[in-house]
């Protein structure tokens, strides 16, 4: 389950509107709006709904796990191919601790 805080964020993360997410999902746009505004609590279907909307469309949530819920993007292949050759190319080693 998601939150409307995390509804609010996976929306503007993906670069799409409110109107855009009633649409696509067939969720009234009030009931997006009034979820992420924190004012209701739509039916766990509907979150669902809201939920798959937004993974379709490259959310990734991210669960509670003491440091809180949260929401990021999915990486593109192109993203992960770069990585991946960023992590291979080798250099001098340094430490990650910062002073």
């Amino acid at each position: 389950m998601i939150t409307g805080p995390q509804c609010g964020a996976a929306r503007v993360l993906v670069e799409i509107t409110v109107g855009r997410l009633a649409s696509r999902s067939g969720v009234d746009r009030r009931i997006i709006e009034k979820f992420e505004q924190k004012l209701d609590e739509p039916s766990p279907e509907i979150v669902m709904t809201l939920k798959k909307t937004l993974e379709d469309l490259g959310a990734v949530f991210i669960e509670e796990n003491g440091g809180g819920a949260g929401v990021r993007l999915k990486f593109t292949r192109a993203d992960a191919k770069q990585i991946s050759r960023m992590e291979n190319e080798g250099g001098n080693w340094a430490s990650n601790a910062v002073p």
